[in-house]
């Protein structure tokens, strides 16, 4: 963009911030460090750190600045370019299966569970669920280009079936790798819609969620897989910084809607997809916690509207709300007069509020929200100025609410996720 800038990043970080600029192809990137961590320090301690010494460098922080972004470039300075992915050697072996166990396992390639090794036949018959050919570009993260027969590898290392790559292939087709990296702990999940959730046997009725199904499993363990060798490689104090991680990480949470059972639009119609094709739409975010119907002992009608919208002040503002029904809760929500996904979401956002205070005194909305309100945009801004005591929804809009039927119809149960809706696409382009 022609504007002269330099990475402001804190200590704890150089190692990432200078293999980040190696594998973006700027290996003499000029980076300037500061004290770790930042946040959580008063004003005074805030302006001793920027006066003091960049504690990588031992240089004046400031003037290290003013140099960096004053100092001509050099042709060594302007270079640029993207890295293929770390592939590793083409062949193995001869070898025995418990060595190969291991090279993968300590070159950090897998989830440290036992993997099925990629053999150059396995791999062959993981290609043949796709028509794509294997050197055909697939997608790029962390500054990585993958093409079809690396995301073949980490495909059978997950233990998947080649009727199921068009979905591996489709999840790495967006760039979302799991895996991502912050000092806080993702978690990730996906929903998959369409006929292509029966042809590959998927669970969406009794332990949904659960460990009962190859193919939501592998699905699943894949995409971390996948985060793993086609991404950053998601290396803990280098590129990876989870503070204590998440279990949703070794398989994520894949949810296959229950569209037989549901009187609602499936979600990839909302989405603007057909009835008849295969999506897959992805989630990032923190946490899946689950709810239930029984408010209140001798309760016979639960008020599930209720139930969930009292789950909703202990999510996060940095994340919106994916809600998982059982098809007997949203049997019971359609008596209760909510025949739609989009009524309910309504109901909710208007009816699940906070107080400003509570909003305006949270670590994550004011590190992640209060910019954007700083900079006028809406409905930040007024939320930063209305009344301590005035009452605001959870999230800026309804369609932050987000609806999925899955279950077992056991009972009438619900679990809601702190997470973010990413974006859908079709699992057809890469059968």
């Amino acid at each position: 963009m022609g504007i002269p800038s330099v990475p402001l990043v804190t200590r704890a970080y150089e190692d990432l911030a200078k293999a980040t600029a190696v594998q973006r192809g700027m290996p003499t990137l000029r980076i300037v460090f500061t004290v770790h961590p930042i946040w959580g320090k008063t004003p005074a301690e805030l302006w001793t750190a920027v006066n003091g010494p960049d504690p990588v460098t031992g240089k004046p922080m400031m003037k290290e600045i003013l140099d960096d972004l004053t100092t001509p470039l050099t042709a060594e300075d302007q270079k640029s370019g993207l890295l293929p992915a770390p592939a590793g050697p083409e062949t193995f072996g001869p070898d025995t299966l418990d060595s190969l166990q291991s090279y993968f396992m300590d070159n950090a390639m897998t989830d440290y569970l036992p993997i099925i090794v990629p053999t150059e036949a396995r791999v062959a018959a993981m290609l043949k669920g796709t028509s794509h050919q294997p050197d055909e570009p697939v997608g790029k993260a962390a500054g990585y280009k993958y093409n079809v027969k690396q995301v073949a590898v980490n495909a059978v290392m997950a233990g998947c079936d080649p009727s199921y790559f068009p979905v591996i292939l489709a999840i790495a087709s967006t760039g979302d790798l799991a895996l991502g990296t912050s000092t806080t702990s993702f978690g990730y999940s996906m929903i998959i819609n369409g006929p292509i959730r029966d042809k590959l046997n998927m669970n969406y009725g009794i332990g949904a969620l659960s460990p009962f199904a190859q193919s939501n499993a592998t699905i699943g363990r894949a995409w971390t897989l996948m985060g793993k060798n086609l991404g950053s490689g998601a290396i803990p104090g280098q590129t990876y910084w989870g503070g204590q991680g998440n279990t949703l990480n070794y398989n994520n949470a894949v949810v296959a809607e229950d569209e037989k059972n549901s009187p609602w639009t499936p979600f990839h119609v909302q989405k603007g997809f057909k009835p008849e094709e295969n999506v897959v739409s992805l989630f990032n975010g923190w946490d899946i916690r689950q709810g239930h119907g029984a408010k209140g002992a001798g309760a016979v009608i639960p008020k599930f509207d209720e139930q969930i919208s009292s789950m909703f002040p202990t999510l996060t503002r940095m994340f919106n709300a994916l809600v998982i029904c059982d098809p007997l809760t949203v049997k019971s929500l359609v008596e209760q007069g909510y025949d739609t996904k989009e009524k309910l979401q309504d109901w909710l956002w208007k009816n699940t509020t906070i107080s400003a205070k509570e909003y305006r005194d949270s670590f994550l909305a004011h590190v992640w929200l209060y910019p954007r309100a700083l900079r006028g945009e809406e409905p930040y801004a007024t939320w930063y100025k209305v009344p301590e005591d005035t009452q605001i929804p959870c999230w800026p809009k309804a369609s932050d609410i987000e609806f999925v039927v899955a279950g077992g119809q056991t009972n009438t149960f619900f679990q809601v996720g702190n997470m973010n809706y990413v974006r859908s696409v079709s699992i057809d382009k890469w059968a």
